[in-house]
Order: C-alpha cells, then sequence, then structure tokens
C-alpha cells in the first residue's frame, strides 16, 4: 500500500510514524511518503541553541493531562528526555494598569476555586469580585448549554462571571493560547470543560471547587508530571526522534503540493516542480486552506467547508539578559496582557524559570507573543520594529533598560486555526463530507484541538484509518 502524508508538522510526522506503527503489526506492505515545502520537518516547531541559551520560535511544551503525546513519547523511548516546569514558581501575573497583578492562587483559567486569595487579589475590583461570585447563585444559561446553539467564550463568561473576568482573565489568558477574539471563539470547542460544568452543576466555581475535591491530582498525569512538560534538548527533539524513525527514502523536503487528483480508487499528488506521487491513500496534515485548495476540484462542497476555517498569524521575540539586568524576581511563569491595556504584548513566558537549562547561568531568558485575532497590525512591522515593541514593553512591565545579550524574532503568518462559533457544527459537516472520499483522511490543528498532543491525536487517528 503507498501512503502520502502532505505536510511535515507534527501531525504530518505522527500519522506517517503510526502507520509504520501499524503496518507491522497488521503485516501490511507500506511505502510511506511525507510530502513538505519548507526544507525542514516540525512546522511551528523549531529550536535553536545560541550562546548557551535554548531559544524556541514556536510550541515550547505540550500538556501532560491530555495523554496523546506523552504516550507517543513513551512509545519512541524518549520520556526519559522530559523535563517538567519548576512548580515552585507556578503562578502567572495579569499586567493590568502599569504593573504585574498575580492571578489568584486557585484560579482556573476562567474562574477561582478559592476564596481568600480571590477576595485579597488587587487584579479585581470589589463590584468586579461580587459580580463573579453572583455565579454561585445564578440559573444555568442559554445558547450551547441549554441545547440551543453554540456560544462564544466571550459571551459565556460575561454570563457568568461579569465583564472584569472576561477582560482582566479569560481574553488575555485565551489570547495567549488561540490568539483569538473570545468574543468570536466558540467556548464548545476551545473550552468544552467549562460548558460541561456549568450543565452538570449549574455554577462554573461549584463546578471547578468539586472537580478538585473529588480529584485533588487533576492537571497532571500523575506526580511526575507537571501540567506542561517539554524536552531537555527542546521541542525539536520530538521531532528529530519521529523523523530519525521514518525510512529516509519516506521525506521530501522543498516541493509544495499543487495537485490533488482522483485516478479511479487511487490518487495522484503532484508537486510545484512537477515530482508525481501515486497512491492508495492520503493523509492531509497541512493547514486547512491548504487542503481546501487541493480539493477544490475533487470535492468543491468539502473545499468550501474547509475554506471557512479562518487563521490567525503570530509572531514571538525571545530576549536574553543579565540576570542582574533584570530587576523584577521573576517569580513566575510570566504574564498575560489584557487587550484593554493597549500594548502589542500578548503575554510573556520566563523560559529560564519555567524550565531548566533554558539560560546559562547568571542570565535569563524572556519570550514574547505578539499578533493574533485581535492585532494583526503588530505583525505588519518589520522584525527591528517588533523586537523594539517588545523590549520597550517589557521595559515596562519589569523595569529592564538594559541591551540584550540575544535576540530572536520568528514569525508565523495564518498560522492559528480560529475555532469561531458554530466551529464544531463546521467540524461535523467537514467529516461527513470527507467520509465519501473513505481513501483520503484530515487530520490537523484545524479541527478538534490546536496544541501538540491534540495534533498527535489526529495524526494518529489519520493513520489508523488509512492502515486498515
Amino acid at each position: 500500500m503507498k501512503l502520502v502524508v502532505v505536510g511535515g508538522g507534527v501531525t504530518a510526522l505522527a500519522a506517517a510514524h503510526r502507520a509504520m506503527e501499524l503496518a507491522r503489526e497488521r503485516r501490511v506492505d507500506l511505502d510511506v511518503r511525507v510530502v513538505e515545502a519548507r526544507r525542514r520537518l516540525g512546522g511551528t516547531i523549531v529550536t535553536e541553541r545560541a550562546d548557551g541559551f535554548l531559544v524556541e520560535a514556536g510550541p515550547d511544551s505540550f500538556l501532560s493531562e491530555k495523554p496523546w503525546a506523552l504516550a507517543l513519547c513513551r512509545r519512541l523511548g524518549v520520556e526519559d528526555r522530559l523535563v517538567r516546569t519548576d512548580d515552585r514558581f507556578r503562578r502567572v501575573f495579569v499586567w493590568f494598569r502599569g504593573r504585574l497583578h498575580p492571578l489568584p492562587d486557585g484560579f482556573q483559567l476562567l474562574a477561582p476555586t478559592r476564596l481568600a486569595p480571590f477576595a485579597t487579589s488587587s487584579l479585581f475590583s470589589w463590584r468586579g469580585k461580587a459580580r463573579m461570585a453572583l455565579d454561585l447563585v445564578l440559573p444555568r444559561g442559554g445558547g450551547a448549554l441549554g441545547g440551543g446553539d453554540d456560544e462564544s467564550l466571550g459571551a459565556f463568561v460575561r454570563r457568568r462571571l461579569g465583564a472584569e473576568a472576561l477582560e482582566r482573565v479569560a481574553q488575555p489568558l485565551v489570547a495567549g493560547i488561540y490568539t483569538a477574539d473570545p468574543e468570536e471563539l466558540s467556548v464548545a470547542a476551545t473550552m468544552p470543560r467549562f460548558v460541561e460544568v456549568e450543565r452538570r452543576h449549574r455554577s462554573v466555581i461549584l463546578g471547578l471547587r468539586r472537580g478538585l475535591a473529588q480529584a485533588p491530582l487533576s492537571g497532571t498525569s500523575g506526580a511526575r508530571w507537571s501540567l506542561f512538560v517539554t524536552f531537555a534538548d527542546g521541542m525539536q527533539t520530538l521531532v528529530s526522534t519521529l523523523a530519525d524513525r521514518l525510512p529516509d527514502s519516506a521525506v521530501v523536503l522543498g516541493q509544495r503540493v499543487a495537485a490533488l487528483e482522483r485516478e479511479g480508487a487511487r490518487w495522484r499528488v503532484t508537486t510545484a516542480d512537477g515530482v508525481r506521487f501515486d497512491a492508495d491513500r492520503v493523509i492531509l496534515a497541512a493547514e486547512a486552506h491548504v487542503c481546501a485548495r487541493l480539493l477544490r476540484y475533487v470535492d468543491p462542497a468539502l473545499a468550501m467547508l474547509l475554506g471557512e476555517i479562518e487563521y490567525a498569524g503570530a509572531a514571538t521575540v525571545s530576549l536574553g539578559y543579565r540576570r542582574a539586568d533584570v530587576p523584577h524576581p521573576l517569580d513566575g511563569f510570566g504574564f498575560v496582557v489584557p487587550r484593554s491595556e493597549g500594548k502589542a504584548l500578548l503575554a510573556a513566558t520566563f523560559s529560564s524559570v519555567k524550565y531548566p537549562g533554558r539560560a546559562p547561568a547568571g542570565h535569563a531568558l524572556i519570550r514574547c507573543f505578539m499578533g493574533g485575532a485581535l492585532d494583526a497590525e503588530t505583525l505588519r512591522e518589520d522584525d527591528e520594529g517588533l523586537v523594539a515593541r517588545a523590549r520597550r514593553e517589557l521595559g515596562a512591565a519589569l523595569g529592564v533598560t538594559a541591551e540584550p545579550v540575544l535576540v530572536r524574532a520568528s514569525r508565523w503568518p495564518a498560522s492559528m486555526p480560529q475555532y469561531r462559533v458554530g466551529h464544531l457544527a463546521r467540524v461535523e459537516a467537514i467529516e461527513r463530507c470527507a467520509a465519501a472520499l473513505p481513501s483520503l483522511h484530515l487530520a490537523g490543528a484545524a479541527y478538534r484541538g490546536v496544541g501538540i498532543a491534540d495534533c498527535v491525536r489526529s495524526g494518529e487517528a489519520a493513520a489508523e484509518a488509512a492502515v486498515c
């Protein structure tokens, strides 16, 4: 059987690796090709070592509570190369009105679970605290939770917890995860846990508290791992390990797929340079807009649905400093920035605090996130402008004015799918259309999760369907 995987990111690599595992188990004679337009593998995963710093240009970790990436690491035999966060500093700040406020201890992404830290927090006004506490007595709402249409995350948080919870916590946290506008983001597609909590417990706060009481280790994969984990040598370890498990002939770099055609029960995959691959099965593990382009003549209805999934771009700016030049104690994992502050920064991670080995002794590494759906204008600046904005705003937040000893800027245009209201219904329609093409399989961040663990799950599910 000939299998062509279009794309070279972690989804495509996980799909190709799983297909080979299944072929061995099921004794299928498999010839696999991974066709990638770039001249490297990994998609947005790029790790660089420079002057003693370990810099991640894209994702710097994955969630351990979603089991698929961790399970893949175990099968690859690289679990012992993972490192956990330094949980002595497990807190996040919110930059609000000119200073960094710690997010109250026990705050579970959107809502508080502990009374004392919440009551004494400087982040919220007393009116805002009272409005959040009203969640304890409010009835269940409508929208996605009442069995009706989908609801935006903004509408959900405002309805349950009020405007301050949305503007000062939910919006900046969501911007850091999804680079998205909460007023457009589907709560059912991005935060289904909170949908279920309201459905089952009515009050989000009470439901989260009950969940913590029943499962005190919730949010981790056992005592060994923190919520976020990464590799001691950077996320590129996952990419290089997966690539090393594929035959040399399986990887085709620098070839952009330009056409996809059906030939009876088989497929013809042709690149822009005229290289042709014949396949019995095809896995499209590229962005939805790329898949839409390739399928426009194969299945126009499917292509139209795929084209409706919008994308936002983002940039990272990593700055290395002498530790003595950073006045702030860096006693947390980083900070997020509400849109209302009018800053270019979405968030900043204190990388050398969060994970070991990210900076040489006596130095600090800080990674800044910029762009997203609410600030596409920032990405029109050149790299020099992005770095200058990042340095200026870090100076205001952390008091650092010294020249950095290391600077790296990376751009990721049209890289983050936007799960807008109605996303799950759209994905279900896509899946119904794709089912009519049983030898074609879709995988990636565009559908049911944007994280690395979600991408691994999606790629491996496509492989399971293809190798049968």
